[in-house]
């Protein structure tokens, strides 16, 4: 079993399998969080895959060529292999080969980086801007912050370094508008808050508190 695998439900996050494979249970994240708690966030295009014997079911290992690092330059400043379960059922990531630019997150284990369905793991083209601008700097403002969950009403935060997170709440499903358009920023006073403009952030409207 690869080392990520006991970690696969404490660390989860929203992924290219929703809620993931059969017998494969992922916690949702919102993207600041998947960050955030992440070792390695990087984009890349898979370019070659193999399989190898490690584990029950087997390792896929895939060679990839990494357009750009967000997070990770003291862990691993270059990327070119990422290891994850062969089996789905494992929260084993299927990509394709030679097709698309993805958003990659993972962790490191004796210098290897693993992944899966409980990571972060999205198409390029399929990000918003938002979410494309969080990578570069605003998820990373938002690191001492915490993005609280709420699953039904009521619910409140606790402390000032808390932002609560409703779209499990909507309609529309999960991942929802906070998941896709928002950050959660510490601002002014230490209170963290979300924030969603299109401009950096602004001292004089990032301590409003939508949405």
């Amino acid at each position: 079993m690869t080392p990520w695998l006991g970690l696969v439900v404490l660390l989860g996050s929203w992924s290219l399998g929703d809620w993931g494979a059969e017998a494969c249970t992922c916690s949702p994240s919102h993207p600041q969080d998947a960050f955030c708690n992440s070792d390695i966030v990087i984009r890349a295009k898979v370019v070659g895959k193999k399989l190898v014997k490690e584990g029950p079911f087997g390792t896929l290992v895939y060679t990839i060529k990494q357009m750009k690092m967000y997070r990770g330059f003291t862990k691993m400043p270059h990327v070119q292999y990422i290891h994850t379960e062969a089996s789905e059922s494992l929260c084993g990531l299927k990509l394709e080969v030679n097709k698309y630019q993805y958003l990659l997150t993972g962790r490191v284990y004796d210098g290897k980086m693993y992944t899966g369905l409980c990571n972060f793991v999205e198409r390029w083209d399929q990000l918003t801007l938002s979410q494309r601008k969080g990578l570069n700097y605003r998820y990373h403002l938002g690191c001492n912050c915490k993005i609280k969950s709420c699953y039904y009403l009521p619910c409140f935060v606790t402390s000032k370094n808390e932002c609560l997170w409703t779209d499990m709440l909507s309609n529309f499903g999960y991942p929802g508008y906070q998941s896709k358009h928002y950050a959660c920023i510490r601002q002014k006073g230490g209170y963290c808050s979300w924030y969603r403009g299109w401009a950096p952030p602004d001292k004089s409207i990032i301590n409003a508190t939508d949405p």
